[in-house]
């Protein structure tokens, strides 16, 4: 029989998941409030972070702000800002966690409003999700929901992006839920926590390609380290416990030696590089995201803000 991990079969992790969700839904509504021409993408996620640490949660991930042909993983440091422009299509994308069980979600704004039809063809993928999970579903039958209704709209999926499982302290686990008619046939169960991210593109080739320079990273634990600089980052991003961080997090924290640190633990091989991700046509990509638990008849959206 097939074993399903990371079930929130306990009422104390249903908990932990909904808090997480609700102020993860209630921070990505309150950063795109502040999405606008002119406004500082490094102060928009600063803010997004001290408004999910100011409600009882801590970061999941670092929260992301990607444009245009760039679909996600992208961060500013303190030195490189980027500041949002009319016309840009920008994607937020943020997670909490509380006592490590976690809310992930994501949304697409178009400054000007010209790229609303792409943004809009993302949403209503992501309401078929919430229409068709349910315990029986099959990932390979979701993905087929969010590639007909994206389809439907003129677009592609992107094909090579997926949404995923959530863990306790684990923010991509099993099942990878696609974006298209593939993936697995297993069927899914009451209690899965599940993170949907539909990605639209107006390009041809529905694909993404790893960008360079890449600002967020995860720790690969168990490997040997040499100088002090490099022990002194391990032993910061050790108390994010697994979980992704960004460049500015540790430059703020232990300021230029950082860079030193992490350029040494990139080259040993000790760090999980997460580069920003390029739709390989150049075209737009659109994002929508929201965290799932499948109930005994359907499903219940954590990361809705009912407020």
């Amino acid at each position: 029989m097939h074993q399903i991990e990371n079930l929130a079969d306990t009422q104390e992790a249903r908990k932990a998941h909904q808090k997480a969700g609700r102020v993860a839904g209630m921070a990505l509504r309150f950063g795109a409030r502040q999405i606008k021409p002119g406004a500082s993408m490094r102060e928009v996620l600063d803010s997004v972070e001290e408004y999910i640490r100011k409600n009882g949660c801590e970061l999941a991930f670092p929260a992301q702000s990607s444009i245009n042909t760039v679909a996600a993983h992208f961060c500013p440091t303190d030195t490189a800002d980027h500041i949002y422009a009319d016309g840009e299509l920008v994607k937020l994308d943020c997670g909490a966690h509380y006592d490590g069980y976690i809310g992930d979600n994501a949304i697409t704004v178009s400054l000007g409003g010209k790229d609303k039809a792409l943004a809009d063809a993302a949403l209503a993928a992501l309401r078929s999700v919430e229409r068709n999970l349910r315990p029986g579903a099959t990932p390979f039958e979701i993905g087929s929901a969010i590639a007909k209704e994206i389809n439907d709209r003129g677009f592609l999926p992107i094909r090579n992006l997926t949404g995923h499982g959530l863990g306790r302290f684990e923010i991509h686990t099993t099942p990878s839920m696609p974006n298209h008619a593939a993936g697995d046939r297993t069927p899914l169960v009451e209690n899965q926590v599940i993170a949907v991210e539909p990605f639209a593109t107006n390009g041809t080739a529905g694909m993404i390609t790893n960008g360079t320079t890449p600002t967020i990273f995860g720790l690969q634990p168990g490997r040997p380290v040499r100088s002090q600089y490099a022990r002194d980052v391990v032993h910061e991003v050790e108390k994010y416990q697994g979980l992704p961080f960004t460049t500015r997090w540790l430059t703020r924290s232990l300021g230029g030696k950082a860079l030193l640190g992490l350029t040494e633990l990139r080259r040993s091989g000790a760090l999980i590089d997460y580069p920003p991700l390029i739709e390989r046509s150049g075209g737009l990509v659109a994002q929508q995201e929201h965290t799932f638990l499948i109930t005994k008849n359907g499903c219940q959206v954590l990361t809705k803000d009912d407020d």
